[in-house]
């Protein structure tokens, strides 16, 4: 039997997997030490492997079949647009992505006019501004503290994710529209899915159980 290969999201996300797992019958007692410089961990009972990777990093395994399941937050699955099966809600990592900015730019997002809205998300952001309001704007990537965009004029908008809304609130800005809810999902590789069904679909159901 070959082993089954599972790339988690580095993080609180893998915490909350590896607890659900085990919850499920599904342990792997070297993932638990956390000196460990293992790259990756195995349970040879169950013939499943493990290892841990940046979140954008995790899709692009699994489309590729270096990792046959992986779990991932929605943001991502949406951002990096790669070839594989979403099959599973997990339920937690739960949060939204958001259209944020001070009240003053509310007007603006129904005016039709060219903004610019600075994101970690920029196919997120384009996808939502250009497909889904028709209107158009200019993206503005960027990677740390989002918030700073429009405190600075930098844009009169951001995209990101929002899950208590307190570090908007202290800096002034709000939501103003949400893009789309977000939580942990299990992706899985679309070969894999074919020649391992049945014990994919085994593990689906099992989790279903925890849930």
């Amino acid at each position: 039997m070959r082993y089954l290969t599972f790339a988690l999201t580095k993080g609180r996300l893998a915490d909350k997997t590896l607890s659900m797992l085990e919850k499920a019958g599904i342990t792997c007692e070297e993932m638990k030490d956390k000196d460990s410089r293992k790259l990756i961990f195995v349970n040879e009972e169950l013939k499943l492997r493990f290892f841990l990777a940046k979140g954008p990093d995790v899709p692009t395994y699994v489309e590729y079949g270096a990792a046959d399941i992986g779990i991932v937050g929605k943001d991502t699955i949406l951002e990096e647009g790669r070839k594989l099966y979403e099959v599973m809600d997990l339920g937690f990592g739960a949060c939204r992505m958001c259209v944020c900015g001070p009240e003053s730019a509310r007007p603006l997002l129904s005016s039709n006019q060219l903004i610019r809205v600075a994101t970690k998300y920029p196919n997120i952001a384009k996808d939502y501004f250009y497909n889904k309001k028709h209107q158009t704007v200019e993206i503005i990537k960027l990677n740390g503290s989002i918030e700073l965009a429009p405190i600075v004029g930098l844009s009169e908008v951001i995209v990101d994710i929002v899950e208590t809304g307190s570090t908007l609130r202290e800096n002034g800005l709000k939501v103003l529209e949400e893009v789309c809810p977000l939580s942990a999902r299990m992706v899985v590789n679309q070969v894999s899915m074919k020649m391992e069904n049945e014990r994919i679909s085994k593990l689906i159901e099992d989790l279903r159980k925890v849930i």
